[in-house]
């Protein structure tokens, strides 16, 4: 029998791989540190799996245990990740922070990665008195939350399937309409969101967008310093 391609999606995958990049995104989604146990039962597997796992993740400062032993992610992870899409982040940030620091909001760039909605990157205002906190790393599905409706109104027709639902249909044809897509409740109870599609020159569908509890600006003016800040990223970028 000939030797599975390398690239092909038939050929098995690892499961200890797997398993270790699933405590990963286990720990981003926990958003506070874990007990081998807990982290054991959410992975699904026997305490000592999960500890062997643990201790290749720390000798490679991927992950770190706190004074009481519990896990949370290492700071290696933040070297490995200022290099993902390095120039889009570059050029991205100053204009997240003019506009975090002009609308008092947290102002933050995401992606579309397969079916979910990925914050590459985020900038919180210098000066406001309280603001939300927007990780990187953070993921939602598609169809929720402001950055997902800009995305999926930005994809061209047929890229990915219509919602059936005529309401949710009608939102994006809004969205389409007006150029920029709001949310409440949708991804974070009692915050909202405002964003614009940012169209990178090499496809990859993205958008700029706020979070924020209240504000006195209203959605359209929030758009539109967002679209500014979108348009002064493509054309930095060559778009």
């Amino acid at each position: 029998m000939p030797a599975a391609d390398e690239g092909s999606t038939a050929a098995p995958h690892s499961q200890t791989l797997s398993r270790g990049i699933r405590i990963l995104e286990i720990l981003a989604d926990a958003r506070e540190p874990l007990s081998i146990d807990e982290l054991a039962q959410r992975l699904g597997v026997h305490r000592s799996v999960a500890y062997r796992l643990l201790r290749t993740l720390e000798h490679h400062r991927l992950t770190v245990r706190d004074p009481r032993g519990r896990i949370t992610l290492g700071a290696r992870l933040a070297a490995l990740a200022a290099g993902v899409a390095h120039d889009l982040q570059a050029e991205a940030l100053p204009e997240l922070t003019s506009a975090a620091n002009e609308l008092a909001m947290t102002c933050f760039l995401a992606v579309l990665d397969a079916d979910e909605i990925v914050t590459l990157t985020s900038v919180e205002p210098r000066h406001a008195v309280a603001s939300v906190a927007q990780r990187p790393g953070t993921r939602h599905p598609m169809g929720i939350g402001a950055p997902g409706k800009a995305i999926l109104a930005s994809l061209p027709p047929g890229e990915v399937p219509e919602p059936t639902d005529a309401v949710r249909r009608a939102e994006l044809d809004e969205v389409r309409r007006r150029g920029w897509a709001i949310s409440h409740d949708e991804v974070i109870p009692g915050v909202r969101s405002t964003a614009v599609p940012l169209r990178l020159p090499n496809g990859q569908p993205a958008a700029l967008a706020v979070v924020y509890v209240s504000s006195p600006h209203p959605d359209a003016e929030i758009a539109e310093r967002l679209t500014a800040a979108s348009t002064s990223i493509r054309e930095a970028l060559g778009g």
